[in-house]
């Protein structure tokens, strides 16, 4: 319609009140830049976007011109910074770190310690969490997850309902997929394909 500006509605929905036991309409405000929700021990800097019905609570960060789009939640103290983008149905929580031009979309899910950053993207349902690292152009996706001190980097690929954990590391442009399952101190680099 022309002329018809669009205004939030400034009380939370329940299901953001529920992210916070105890807390109340006033402990929640909407963000200058996308209009999400923050809650008030968060800290989210003017020049980063959190989109309408996004949310960020706890003592989450967000930083610099990093995103968080459509339903994602940040949450903990995880820290998204950079250009970062969280969007779909995304979860960040704990002590989590999404930085650079790293992607977490979908409903994928990343927290504990894990780091997320460069230009790595963790999308679909996949799941990254324990000290685990994901940087350089690394993709995590479809139902895999990386956990405990793995390490997946420069273009390497891990998708399907593979597991890489322990401390393996899985780096060039390897790829892991299936049911594989990658762990210890294994090393997997170069063309290797892993299949289970």
């Amino acid at each position: 319609m022309i002329g018809t500006k669009f205004r939030l509605k400034n009380t939370p929905p329940q299901h953001v009140l529920d992210l916070e036991p105890g807390s109340t309409s006033a402990d929640w405000r909407r963000h200058a830049n996308g209009g999400g929700w923050v809650f008030r021990t968060a800290k989210v800097a003017e020049t980063a976007y959190i989109g309408p019905n996004a949310v960020v609570y706890g003592t989450a960060e967000v930083l610099d011109r990093a995103k968080v789009c459509d339903h994602a939640w940040v949450g903990g103290n995880a820290r998204v910074c950079g250009r970062a983008r969280v969007y779909g149905d995304a979860l960040v929580d704990d002590n989590a770190v999404i930085s650079g031009n790293a992607e977490v979309c979908d409903g994928a899910a990343v927290y504990g310690n894990a780091v997320v950053c460069g230009n790595a993207a963790v999308f679909s349902t996949a799941k990254v969490f324990g000290r685990a690292k994901v940087f350089d152009r690394a993709a995590i996706c479809g139902d895999a997850e990386v956990c405990g001190d793995a390490e997946v980097f420069d273009y390497a690929k891990i998708y399907g309902n593979a597991v890489v954990y322990g401390s393996a590391r899985v780096c060039e442009n390897a790829a892991v997929f299936g049911n594989a399952e990658v762990g210890g101190r294994a090393q997997i680099s170069g063309d290797a394909r892993i299949n289970e």
